[in-house]
């Protein structure tokens, strides 16, 4: 079993009002007990967004990648592919896509001169301190909603230059392992992760992802 993921976007503020050792479980219990097999069946399924049964006083939801059927490894496989290419990629579309990536499927800035694997704390920080000591670096995902808004704004730009990263993933990704198998399924979840910040940056909420 390799790890997973569960995306949420959340509303900070009642987020925050949980204490902090039980939010993981407030944003699980916002969708049950919900029995997800009902809500898939048509119950609470808005696009790619899993809602609670009475959305109007919802303060989170889930979403639903259509690719990656609830596994890290795409994310993480997307994340070593655009480190590969980036340098062969314009300044100006790299340092957009960096700063888009980071804290979504990257987990610093690769300009940044950090080293992953020192990295000081794990993304969840403040928020989530329980997360302290993971090993896997990614999870949580933890984006406010500052940042998420600022993506959404980043993305814009992004989105266009999308088919002009064909030649560099063809150059230093096809064929490669821990990499996306196809180009199309690499910018396919580059665009679900536009639509996420696009989402969650119009209501201002933040992103949280768990394993």
């Amino acid at each position: 079993m390799g790890l997973d993921i569960t995306l949420f976007m959340a509303d900070w503020q009642r987020l925050g009002a949980v204490p902090a050792a039980d939010r993981a479980d407030a944003l699980y219990d916002a969708l049950c007990p919900l029995d997800h097999n009902d809500v898939y069946r048509g119950n609470g399924l808005a696009g790619d967004w899993l809602w609670p049964p009475d959305r109007e006083s919802a303060w989170c939801a889930e979403y639903v990648f259509r690719t990656t059927t609830g596994a890290y490894s795409p994310h993480f496989r997307a994340g070593n592919a655009w480190n590969d290419m980036r340098l062969l990629v314009d300044a100006s579309v790299r340092g957009a896509m960096d700063s888009f990536l980071t804290g979504l499927i990257l987990d610093t800035d690769p300009d940044d001169g950090a080293d992953p694997d020192e990295s000081p704390a794990p993304a969840g920080g403040s928020l989530f301190p329980s997360a302290a000591g993971r090993e896997f670096p990614s999870t949580p995902l933890v984006c406010p909603p500052a940042a998420v808004s600022d993506k959404a704004r980043v993305w814009k730009r992004v989105e266009p230059c999308l088919d002009g990263l064909r030649e560099p993933f063809a150059a230093e990704c096809a064929g490669w392992a821990g990499r996306p198998d196809t180009f199309e399924g690499f910018t396919a979840l580059l665009r679900e992760w536009g639509d996420v910040t696009a989402e969650a940056g119009r209501r201002a909420w933040g992103l949280v992802g768990l394993s």
